[in-house]
């Protein structure tokens, strides 16, 4: 058991971008995290992440900005100062408005994503 607190700076290795967001890797185990993994997010005006599916619990915690959060057919807005907590293994789509929408992200660690319908899932590399 470790016995000290860890410090984690992002460097441009924890940056990843997709064609929706960019994720800055914060805590995670491959980042001295056992069991958590955090990350920031940032998307500009008019993003619209893919459908997609994550086997386990998130918590978006909006910093900047809004977005809307599509699950189970039902869409909610999340404005900065606001938490959105998604369910594990439930079809979600974030998109914006017409600004960026900043947000800090918590899941234990581990988590997978997958598509509708696909057969495979893969992990969230910055969330490793």
């Amino acid at each position: 058991m470790n016995l000290f607190a860890r410090v984690v700076t992002p460097s441009t290795e924890d940056v990843i971008a997709t064609p929706a967001a960019v994720m800055t890797g914060l805590a995670a185990p491959s980042r001295g995290s056992a069991e958590l993994s955090t990350w920031q997010v940032r998307m500009e005006p008019g993003s619209t992440g893919p459908e997609h599916v994550i086997d386990r619990e998130q918590v978006w915690m909006l910093t900047a900005g809004s977005i809307e959060v599509t699950t189970g057919g039902r869409t909610e807005t999340v404005t900065a100062g606001q938490t959105v907590v998604v369910p594990a293994g439930v079809v979600r789509q974030f998109r914006t408005g017409g600004e960026p929408a900043e947000a800090l992200v918590a899941m234990s660690a581990s988590g997978r994503a997958s598509v509708p319908g696909g057969r495979e899932s893969r992990p969230l590399p910055w969330a490793e």
